[in-house]
Order: C-alpha cells, then sequence, then structure tokens
C-alpha cells in the first residue's frame, strides 16, 4: 500500500492535480500566494515527464526550492506592477462623501448627530446643526462624516 501512494506522489499527474488545487485555493482565500505555488508543482510535472527516473524526494525539494523562488518572484512582479483601479475610493466608501452636502437627519447635539446620505442615514460629527439644515463632509473617521455647516449651495 506504501508503495502505491510513493508511485502516486512521484507521478507527474500529481503535480498537475495539486497546482489545480492550489489555483483552486487561490480563488477561495485572498492574496497571491496559491498561484506562485501552482507554478512551481506544473514544473516539477513537467520535469517528472522529461525526467522519469527522478526520485520523489528529489521531486519534493524542487518543489520547495520552486516554491520559495516563485512567490519570491511573483511578490517582485505584483510589487512593481500594482493593479490600478479607476475608483481610487473603491474600498473606502466614506472618502467618497467628502467635499459633498447633506442634510442633517437628526440634530446635531453636542457634537454628535446623523445626516441623511442617499437613502441612508450616516452617523455624523460637528458643530451643533438642527434637524434639516445643510452640512458638508469635511473628513470621514471609519464610518463617522466629519461636518462643517455648509456655507453655500453644495451639492447633494
Amino acid at each position: 500500500m506504501a508503495d502505491i501512494l510513493v508511485e502516486f506522489w512521484a507521478n507527474q499527474w500529481a503535480w498537475f492535480l495539486i497546482a489545480v488545487v492550489l489555483l483552486g485555493l487561490e480563488l477561495v482565500v485572498t492574496g497571491v500566494v496559491f498561484v506562485w505555488l501552482a507554478v512551481a508543482a506544473v514544473v516539477v510535472g513537467i520535469v517528472r515527464l522529461v525526467f522519469p527516473e527522478i526520485s520523489w524526494e528529489m521531486q519534493f525539494v524542487l518543489f520547495a526550492v520552486l516554491s520559495f523562488v516563485s512567490v519570491y518572484l511573483g511578490k517582485r512582479l505584483v510589487a512593481r506592477h500594482p493593479v490600478e483601479s479607476e475608483d481610487e475610493t473603491l474600498n473606502r466608501r466614506g472618502e467618497r462623501h467628502i467635499g459633498r452636502t447633506y442634510v442633517v437627519a437628526d440634530a446635531i447635539s453636542g457634537g454628535s448627530g446623523r445626516v441623511k446620505v442617499g437613502d441612508g442615514v450616516w452617523a455624523a460629527e460637528g458643530p451643533d446643526a438642527d434637524a434639516g439644515s445643510r452640512v458638508k463632509v469635511i473628513a470621514v473617521e471609519g464610518t463617522i462624516l466629519k461636518v462643517e455647516p455648509d456655507g453655500g449651495g453644495g451639492e447633494d
């Protein structure tokens, strides 16, 4: 039984299967690491096809070395060519509101209240303002909008 398992894991198809599993993990787990491990597994599978007499121990050593090299080179590649988004505030939703003017939903009293943003209501901090008055967002701290009284027409 042990011989069958060793023969399977020493087989090039096992390395291709490992590569497919690693690519599947890349789809599920965040971060760009498993794709580089999959590359290493594919290379070991190709080496096994070209050199069928290579021992399973050497295959594991080769996989370990290629994994380190491919992850290192892959991280450098990703760092050198970052993915740019058309929307700089894509994952910082609150920053989209800076400079915009909204209506106070719950009076800002004692420095905190709520403002109507679209079809929702956001927590706000700033100088006291009556419900219905207009305020301008000057900053965002987490999910709290920092506001000041609106001095002009502003946009909604």
